[in-house]
């Protein structure tokens, strides 16, 4: 779906977006700038955690998803997506409900959506929070752009949760990369309960299981920046 002309598109590189220079690992697979769209402030206000999950999510997933998001908003916090169906749409449309703030992280260009249905979400999120696009205008939607942006996702994200992914959801290149940053990784309590092997695997490398959304706040850095923390010293 294409996005009606005129929308506002800057371009920045993550440190900038992030505030700070990036580190060796971080550098590894960081885009040399990312486009952004939406009013929200640059660089990105902290806290922020990346909700993901099944795009085919049951019923007893989205609801969890919902109160993990609604605890985290109350707190400040921002909530990182992917605009996806299932799991990541209910991410957003909670913070938003909420009255908190969200960020989506897409896997085409800014001046396109996918799936069609979250046009009107994507719309929203542009308006008033912000979107964040590794592609430029126009080019071309490949399968491969979804695992992509999940590395800038975790990127992006202080910390991310999985709460719903089967053993070949995309989801699982998000923890693993979460993983490969240093960032915490959170598995919710049921897939730890399943008969799935990924969420066993993902403890191995320091992933944590995640039984009580408020379990998240011992793990989030502070809610200041680092020129307030300079500042503050």
């Amino acid at each position: 779906m294409e996005r009606a002309a005129g929308m506002h598109i800057r371009a920045y590189s993550p440190s900038t977006l992030l505030g700070r220079p990036l580190n060796d690992i971080e550098l590894k697979f960081a885009k040399g700038q990312l486009f952004v769209a939406g009013p929200m402030e640059i660089p990105l206000p902290r806290r922020r955690v990346a909700i993901v999950g099944s795009r085919e999510a049951s019923a007893e997933s989205l609801a969890d998803a919902e109160a993990i998001v609604k605890a985290l908003t109350k707190g400040g916090v921002i909530i990182v997506s992917g605009l996806a169906k299932g799991i990541d749409s209910a991410a957003h449309r909670t913070a938003i409900k909420s009255g908190g703030r969200t960020i989506a992280v897409l896997g085409t260009p800014l001046n396109r959506t996918y799936p069609r249905e979250n046009t009107e979400l994507q719309d929203e999120i542009i308006k008033h929070h912000l979107a964040i696009s590794q592609y430029e205008i126009d080019s071309v939607v490949r399968p491969s752009n979804f695992i992509l942006r999940n590395r800038t996702m975790a990127l992006i994200a202080d910390a991310s949760v999985i709460v719903q992914a089967g053993e070949s959801s995309g989801s699982l290149s998000q923890g693993y990369e979460a993983l490969r940053l240093g960032r915490p990784l959170f598995i919710w309590k049921s897939l730890l309960e399943s008969s799935l092997k990924w969420p066993k695997e993902m403890v191995k490398y320091g992933a944590m299981k995640l039984s009580d959304p408020n379990e998240l706040f011992e793990n989030l850095p502070s809610s200041k920046s680092l020129v307030e923390i300079k500042s503050v010293s």
